[in-house]
């Protein structure tokens, strides 16, 4: 077979896998899910055959103790958790005047300057946004709810996925060994020394950044409760979950946060101790956390990682920010290997030079 032909056969496969994941994204969230706790768990499973356990022995001590553990933090957490979503949902009236009223002396002096002409212009603007907004919440959740998709969608994570999970992980060396021996053998070398890096990328971040989202949403939630923050629990799980996106979870938390506490205390200490609650946090991610379990040479720059999270769930919602760190690691593997190949070719170096 020519290159010509290698090069259309594999442009062709990835086509029709990218059609597929379009056609069937709908129904992909239980089995992503399932991937990626075999892929988390498979290093344990692979140390605890190396103590003499086999393989299936392994997949059932470690997802039960994973799931049993999952399962006992949402028992303790969810009385909390809910307690204060109502508490919340309580106080949004209350918020709501608050801001009214912060806002309302700008407004005063901003119609003072203003025209009959441009009140009525951001009026009609003001109008035009809300009913933008509404319309686009509430086709929102309609979508989310029409043809029972969401409780369908916890029942196959509930059901669904602790299968997958158990048989990915007890037969993931065998799927790898398997695709290891479909793979061309004039290519084989090259292939696995990329799909090397993208495993190192992947372990290193993944497992990594689990470990540094866990330690912060006990630190953050830990922290703003001590501090007798309203809410203080769920804004700090909440802020600590989404630290995987740099910076935007330390972000949202810190402005969040600020924002309760102006609300709540009447002193500006409170307030300035729950913003450095935050700024602690990010600077022991960015300087300890994420450095020491992370890595510095994940080869995932914070702004492509930003950007493959957000086209990611634009794209395919959850199931999409599932993916999004395997494609985004992926793509910049073979980015590297392509600039490598590039450099190192005709191409570049003009026609005195290079391999290709």
């Amino acid at each position: 077979m020519t290159r010509e032909k290698r090069t259309a056969f594999w442009i062709g496969g990835f086509a029709v896998f990218a059609v597929l994941l379009i056609l069937l994204h709908s129904m992909l969230l239980p089995f992503v899910a399932g991937m990626a706790v075999a892929y988390f768990l498979d290093p344990v499973a692979d140390r605890l055959e190396k103590w003499g356990a086999s393989r299936t022995l392994a997949t059932c001590l470690i997802l039960a103790s994973f799931f049993l553990a999952v399962i006992a933090v949402f028992l303790l957490l969810f009385p909390l958790l809910q307690g204060q979503v109502v508490a919340f949902v309580a106080r949004i009236p209350e918020y709501i005047d608050w801001i009214r009223d912060l806002a309302e002396p700008v407004l005063q002096r901003l119609q003072a300057k203003l025209t009959e002409a441009d009140i009525e212009k951001l009026r009609s603007a003001a109008g035009t946004f809300a009913g933008d907004a509404i319309q686009w919440i509430t086709g929102l959740l309609k979508n989310m709810w029409s043809s029972g998709k969401a409780i369908f969608n916890v029942l196959s994570l509930v059901v669904i996925t602790p299968l997958v999970s158990f048989y990915l992980l007890r037969d993931w060396d065998k799927i790898v060994a398997h695709i290891d021996g479909l793979l061309p053998r004039d290519n084989a070398p090259t292939i696995r020394l990329q799909m090397k890096a993208i495993d190192d990328t992947l372990s290193s971040f993944v497992r990594g950044q689990a470990s540094v989202c866990l330690l912060l949403a006990v630190y953050y939630a830990t922290g703003l409760s001590f501090l007798g923050l309203d809410f203080g629990l769920i804004v700090g799980i909440g802020a600590g979950v989404i630290s995987f996106i740099p910076y935007i979870g330390a972000s949202i938390g810190l402005a969040v946060g600020v924002g309760i506490a102006i609300a709540q205390f009447a002193d500006w200490v409170p307030v300035v101790q729950v913003a450095a609650v935050f700024i602690v946090g990010q600077v022991a991610e960015s300087y300890v956390l994420s450095p020491k379990m992370v890595g510095e040479r994940v080869g995932l720059h914070p702004v492509w990682l930003i950007f493959a999270l957000l086209a990611g769930g634009a794209l395919f919602g959850f199931t999409g920010v599932l993916l999004a760190v395997p494609v985004a690691a992926v793509i910049g593997v073979l980015i590297r290997f392509g600039t490598e190949r590039y450099l190192d070719s005709r191409l570049y170096h003009g026609s005195g030079g290079g391999d290709v």
